[in-house]
């Protein structure tokens, strides 16, 4: 299947529009006509760190219609509108646990897994794309997946809308509703308005009674954040958040999620717990936060780590898409449609604050 694709041939270069080559689905994979794919950080991480000698195909919020399927595929069918989600093998015993996020072949099924059969999965001029990113690689018109991280989903769903459900709105979403679990009068500071922050916003403010307060550089952030129910929104640059978060609170945040992976935001999340509560840490960062072991241990306060909003997509993700349909999840306001081809557009309005979530179209 020859299409269109976004590709990266060197991480300091911009990124590049080719034909490419998607072979057809064999054993147990599942081609799927891409309709929208976000665009995740993790993407563009990856990329700075990915090889520069050779094409590489991202892309892992992807979106679309089932073209065909290999014949040892029984779950989907051609003609499903899917999203994409990340991989994982099911037998494990995380997997069976139901934390898939934390599957031990994790590393291998998602970052550019290899194929099951002979033959490149994707190819440009005869020459192979690495590609099989979170299973997907959905920077393409088509892109080649398995039933793991297939979900079914409704037909009359917008796709470019559904697309971040599979890593960045499932992520924020999840580490609120999967792991915080915050109830009438609880109070949410949230570090990082991006698309995963909001998110996390969003599934606060559909659990009746919960306040949320975020801290945000952007002004542009900020105002939005306080138009999508925030109750405060707290720029740094204005002096220390922890004082004010807890001056806001009445002695402490209940609930607290760090997007951003910056240790000093860590720390202060940490200080500004009340006792008992709890920060889940969601952004992939590097170095140690500054907290106080003294503080985190006499008032009981606890550091959790989250992947993908510690779910399990295949019902989680549904359940998501049912509060979008009914209205309590409003994630349109971050979203930003662009056409594959304008991919530098995209990721310079994402820089510039304009766009919380760009997602390609095809």
């Amino acid at each position: 299947m020859r299409t269109t694709a976004v590709l990266s041939r060197d991480p300091a270069a911009a990124f590049s529009i080719e034909d490419v080559e998607i072979d057809e689905p064999r054993g147990g994979e599942i081609l799927v006509r891409i309709a929208a794919a976000g665009i995740c950080h993790t993407d563009l991480v990856t990329r700075r760190a990915g090889a520069a000698d050779r094409p590489i195909l991202l892309g892992h919020e992807g979106a679309g219609v089932v073209a065909a399927v290999g014949p040892e595929v029984r779950a989907v069918r051609p003609g499903d509108h899917v999203v994409l989600t990340f991989r994982h093998c099911g037998e494990c015993a995380t997997c069976v646990d139901g934390r898939p996020a934390y599957c031990q072949r994790s590393v291998a099924l998602n970052q550019f897994g290899r194929r099951a059969h002979e033959g490149a999965r994707v190819s440009r001029e005869g020459v192979p794309v690495l590609d099989g990113f979170f299973g997907q690689s959905s920077f393409a018109g088509y892109a080649l997946t398995t039933e793991d991280n297939t979900i079914v989903v409704d037909p009359a769903l917008d796709l470019a809308v559904a697309a971040p459900f599979g890593c960045g709105f499932q992520t924020g979403a999840g580490a609120v509703l999967n792991v915080l679990r915050p109830t009438a009068g609880a109070w949410l500071a949230v570090f990082g308005a991006g698309a995963v922050g909001m998110a996390a916003l969003l599934a606060a403010r559909s659990v009746e009674g919960v306040r949320v307060v975020v801290v945000e550089t952007s002004a542009a952030r900020r105002e939005l954040a306080l138009e999508l129910g925030a109750e405060a929104a707290l720029d740094p640059a204005e002096g220390p958040t922890v004082p004010r978060l807890r001056a806001l609170t009445g002695g402490g945040v209940t609930h607290a999620i760090d997007t951003t992976g910056v240790p000093a935001v860590l720390g202060d999340a940490v200080a500004a717990l009340a006792t008992g509560a709890t920060v889940v840490a969601v952004g992939l960062g590097a170095g140690t936060p500054p907290v106080d072991v003294g503080d985190i241990v006499l008032r009981g306060k606890t550091i959790r780590g989250c992947l993908e909003g510690d779910s399990v997509p295949s019902t989680f993700l549904p359940h998501l898409l049912g509060l979008y349909a009914e209205g309590r999840f409003p994630v349109d306001r971050l979203i930003g449609r662009y056409p594959h081809t304008e991919v530098d557009a995209a990721l310079a309005d994402q820089r510039a604050g304009r766009v919380v979530k760009p997602v390609l179209t095809w």
